[in-house]
């Protein structure tokens, strides 16, 4: 990967963020553009946490067509939002208040992956596989219990929960930035101290063992990670879906090398300048008539077909 190349994505992403912030904003510093800056922050950090998570979970899993929703860590979160509606009606809101919720939907998150962890990575075998299998299974059963929690509640607080169903950028509060922001750094910094390992994995299971890589406590720690990684993201901004893919590979065509200093900052790089792109197609052209999940979801989605249709034509 060039310089050029490297320099015209950040830059992209510079421009991205200037027309976010200060078109239509009639400079407004003392209400609009502040909060502008507020929702910048969660797209940076939101955008950080899912090409971190993907692109290592990705390494780990040895496929390029998963991301760690597969896991069901987001269906958790739908499903915890769910249930505060059910038992708690539109009073939940007011009864947990944003700050609390944020926090107890990390916690929530946090505590399945490690039930999951703990139960299916116990043994010394450690078949990533088989826990791959497991979060698709509980995934769809817990999408199914949330759809028989979504038939029970009233059209209002379906609208309620729905909102959060989607990926959004306005319910980040200045005290959850501040919480997320100290702690990706931390785990992030920790997953950029491993890269070397990262570069010797993508070799393969079998070959990083024989160049000495401890598979089983790295894959164990690095899933907790990606875990907390995820948490973080979805409690912040909701479910993202494909994005993660989406991220992922157009950052190793991008990168070119197997690299993943250069892969990670690209992958961020790309998440920013999408999260960036659709809340202005939002704001601008859609005039708040459809969602940034939505538009995420429909471009990644489309970008995951074609990702697995075109081999087979090759072949």
């Amino acid at each position: 990967m060039s310089l050029a190349v490297r320099y015209a994505i950040w830059g992209m992403v510079c421009v991205l963020a200037a027309a976010f912030i200060f078109v239509g904003s009639g400079f407004d510093f003392d209400y609009i553009i502040p909060n502008r800056l507020y929702r910048l922050a969660a797209i940076v950090i939101g955008g950080v946490c899912i090409a971190f998570s993907s692109i290592t979970f990705q390494t780990i899993t040895e496929n390029k067509i998963l991301t760690p929703a597969i896991m069901g860590y987001e269906a958790v979160y739908v499903l915890f939002q769910s249930l505060l509606i059910l038992f708690f009606g539109m009073a939940s809101q007011t009864l947990l208040g944003k700050n609390s919720n944020f926090l107890l939907s990390i916690a929530i998150m946090l505590l399945y992956s490690w039930m999951i962890h703990r139960w299916l990575l116990r043994s010394e075998q450690n078949n990533v596989y088989l826990l791959l299998l497991v979060g698709l299974v509980l995934t769809l059963l817990i999408n199914t219990l949330t759809q028989l929690i979504q038939f029970t509640i009233s059209p209002g607080e379906f609208s309620l929960l729905l909102g959060y169903s989607q990926a959004s950028f306005n319910r980040a509060q200045p005290l959850q930035l501040l919480i997320t922001a100290t702690m990706v750094c931390g785990f992030c910094g920790v997953i950029w101290k491993a890269l070397p390992t990262f570069d010797v994995l993508s070799l393969g299971r079998h070959q990083a063992m024989s160049l000495g890589v401890d598979y089983a406590a790295f894959i164990k720690r690095h899933f907790a990670l990606i875990a907390l990684l995820v948490a973080i993201s979805t409690s912040l901004l909701g479910p993202t879906a494909f994005m993660g893919i989406f991220v992922a590979n157009t950052a190793y065509a991008l990168a070119r090398v197997p690299k993943h200093r250069l892969t990670l900052s690209t992958g961020c790089a790309i998440a920013i300048a999408a999260f960036l792109f659709a809340q202005i197609l939002v704001e601008h052209v859609f005039n708040y008539k459809t969602t940034v999940g939505i538009l995420v979801n429909l471009m990644c989605g489309v970008y995951f077909l074609v990702l697995v249709v075109r081999p087979r034509r090759a072949s």
